[in-house]
């Protein structure tokens, strides 16, 4: 049912799909964001219902309101991409974060933290939003890696700069396309998690139709096409098999490295491929299997974690690296 004006200008001020321990969960607060970034000013309008706003059509609107809440929220002192790179959402990224940190703390008292806590941010593209936020948060060290030079340059750039991140994140290149672990992890070295946003759909094609609808969602009307050119490179989007096959490809070369991770992860956007991926996980004989569902909006989110630990293996772990 279509909510009225009323209900729009006068809906709750708390998002209680993000998770409990999100910056998000209110709305923006355009005052604050403008403050610490002046940028965002000229992009900031009244929308139809009188709230403030941004035009999620203009990139360069979702580019500077990103900018503003990395800085505000994440003490973010340099953020830039390159034209036409994926500019995520925050609040849905920072919602895997914090869920990250839950699967780690398990039954424990208390979250992990500190730089010893290390995850791999596969694919960490232009934005570098994922080490960002994790070494913000909760103080963790990040290995990340992307096939896409560019991409990697742009993080590399966003590390350098920011003197929180220099010491925490190492960006590294991921020359073999086909690979997810191999040439990034060396020999000796452990990560207690990885993360992982997939490419999600099998082609062009469909990458371009998905766009068209989510931006036809946000302004109740059919989009300019040339808007698709804003938001990610094909190989952020799309690849061969869609997310079915890549998580399938990452589950298989993950069972090379599972005495190097306690946890793998992997957003799955599609419901429908959670069945085959099971299926795959129980093949290769994964210790533990978990799915965490997430909510953002009307949409629902999820991640799988897997781990080829057993229970003792994974407490010799923490005693070990915690």
């Amino acid at each position: 049912m279509n909510k009225t004006l009323k209900e729009k200008t006068t809906q709750d001020k708390i998002k209680s799909k993000l998770h409990p321990r999100s910056q998000h969960r209110e709305r923006y607060n355009f005052k604050a964001l403008i403050k610490s970034s002046p940028e965002l000013r000229p992009f900031v309008s009244p929308n139809k219902y009188g709230d403030e706003s941004v035009d999620f059509f203009n990139p360069d609107a979702v580019k500077a309101l990103n900018t503003a809440l990395l800085k505000h929220h994440y003490g973010v002192t340099y953020w830039d991409i390159p034209e036409h790179y994926l500019c995520p959402p925050i609040p849905g990224r920072a919602d895997y974060i914090h869920n990250i940190a839950d699967l780690l703390k398990g039954d424990r008292a208390q979250i992990p933290q500190g730089k010893k806590i290390k995850g791999l941010d596969i694919g960490v593209g232009a934005n570098c939003i994922y080490p960002i936020i994790g070494n913000y948060e909760y103080g963790w060290s990040f290995i990340a890696s992307d096939t896409d030079e560019t991409a990697i340059t742009s993080a590399h750039a966003i590390v350098e700069k920011n003197s929180k991140l220099k010491s925490r994140v190492s960006i590294r290149h991921q020359a073999q396309s086909n690979a997810f672990f191999k040439g990034i992890f060396n020999a000796e070295e452990k990560v207690d998690f990885t993360l992982c946003n997939p490419p999600f759909h099998a082609s062009l094609k469909d990458a371009q139709k998905a766009s068209l609808k989510k931006l036809k969602n946000l302004k109740g009307r059919r989009p300019n096409k040339a808007i698709l050119n804003f938001g990610g490179q094909n190989n952020e989007l799309w690849t061969k098999g869609g997310e079915a096959r890549f998580v399938k490809d990452m589950i298989y070369e993950s069972r090379n490295f599972g005495k190097q991770c306690l946890w793998f992860t992997s957003l799955i956007s599609k419901e429908v491929t959670l069945k085959p991926t099971y299926k795959i996980l129980q093949k290769v004989k994964a210790e533990h299997v978990k799915t965490i569902e997430m909510g953002q909006g009307q949409k629902i989110s999820r991640f799988i974690a897997w781990t080829f630990l057993n229970q003792q293996e994974q407490k010799e772990w923490m005693v070990e690296r915690w």
